[in-house]
């Protein structure tokens, strides 16, 4: 599937408070509605129930509508070589697998990043589930940069919105020099695959001496952000700027969540207005914004190439990931007497 194009198909109306209840999600958002606040059988949404009825039955989307929402037409800019491990029981949904980096060899990791098919209770009932769905491209594209300029990592690392396999935050791990690394999601299945895989690269010895941990974190939910205020020296998050409810949740997680000399690296696509809407509430609570194109001449040559030859499966503005660095500011001078 790929990640709607504009971001605001249709919104949930969020819950204020977070609990305890393990059986609910009381921070999840639940209740689908259209721009005009009400259930209304709009286009899109129509679209959306189609394809969410074909995925359960495990049929392939071919309707004009669903392409138009949610095809996920181009896979992967070929950073990483995915090759099994052999080491599966009778269940598609638990093989393991060993992504290698095509230009930095040496680093690798073993992931699980085949969860089986939706089920109605997960989609319905829990946080955003795209990330239980495949590893993306502008995660792809994060991970290959973070192999690229580990280097430049220190410290405390945080990935939001990492998906079920966290692959930015992982190749971190592999790959700097640093204290500890915390790779995040706010679905729980997402993480019940995170920890697995955690457990799996750590007992291979992949992590050196760095701290490895995985937690649920919802930006929207205080207890879960306050825990980690002013802790991480950087913040990744790959593609995490599509659903509108959740923005400016986002914004304040990362500005919270940062160091005061901290800084964050957010990978994402144009996809219609949701970046710049994202750059303009960074930037309204006080973030040095600042946009990247040409960030990774690898990544950059695959961009060229997919354009030159015209690929229909490729739409710059959905597949092509802009680096955001996000930092923050000089705190204003009270000048009141």
């Amino acid at each position: 599937m790929e990640r709607g194009s504009t971001g605001s198909a249709e919104k949930t109306e969020p819950v204020s408070s977070c609990g305890d209840n393990n059986n609910e999600d009381p921070c999840a958002a639940k209740t689908l509605t259209s721009r005009g606040g009400t259930c209304g059988a709009t286009h899109v949404a129509r679209a959306r129930w189609t394809l969410l009825r074909q995925v359960l039955r495990q049929k392939q989307a071919d309707g004009p509508e669903v392409k138009e929402v949610s095809v996920r037409r181009f896979a992967t800019f070929e950073l990483f070589i995915r090759e099994p491990l052999g080491e599966h029981s009778n269940t598609s949904d638990d093989q393991w697998v060993e992504y290698k980096s095509v230009f930095f060899p040496e680093y690798s990791a073993f992931l699980r990043d085949n969860l089986g098919p939706l089920r109605v209770n997960e989609v319905l009932n829990s946080f955003d589930n795209t990330g239980n769905v495949c590893v993306w491209p502008s995660e792809e594209v994060m991970a290959h940069y973070c192999l690229q300029n580990h280097h430049m990592f220190k410290g405390a690392v945080c990935e939001l919105g990492g998906g079920m396999t966290c692959l930015g935050g992982l190749m971190v791990a592999v790959s700097a020099d640093v204290k500890e690394v915390l790779l995040s999601d706010g679905n729980e299945k997402s993480i019940q695959n995170v920890r697995r895989l955690v457990e799996k690269n750590r007992q291979a010895g992949k992590f050196g001496s760095t701290r490895v941990s995985s937690r649920v974190v919802r930006w929207d939910c205080e207890v879960d952000i306050s825990v980690l205020e002013d802790h991480f020296d950087i913040i990744m998050c790959a593609d995490c700027l599509f659903l509108d409810q959740y923005r400016a949740s986002l914004v304040d997680a990362i500005r919270r969540l940062l160091q005061p000399n901290g800084m964050a690296l957010v990978f994402a696509p144009l996809r219609g207005e949701t970046l710049s809407l994202f750059c303009e509430l960074a930037q309204q609570a006080g973030l040095c914004v600042s946009q990247h194109q040409q960030y990774d001449a690898q990544v950059w040559n695959v961009h060229l190439k997919m354009l030159r030859e015209g690929k229909q499966a490729y739409d710059e503005n959905i597949h092509y990931p802009l680096l955001i660095t996000l930092t923050k500011g000089p705190q204003p001078v009270n000048h009141a007497q």
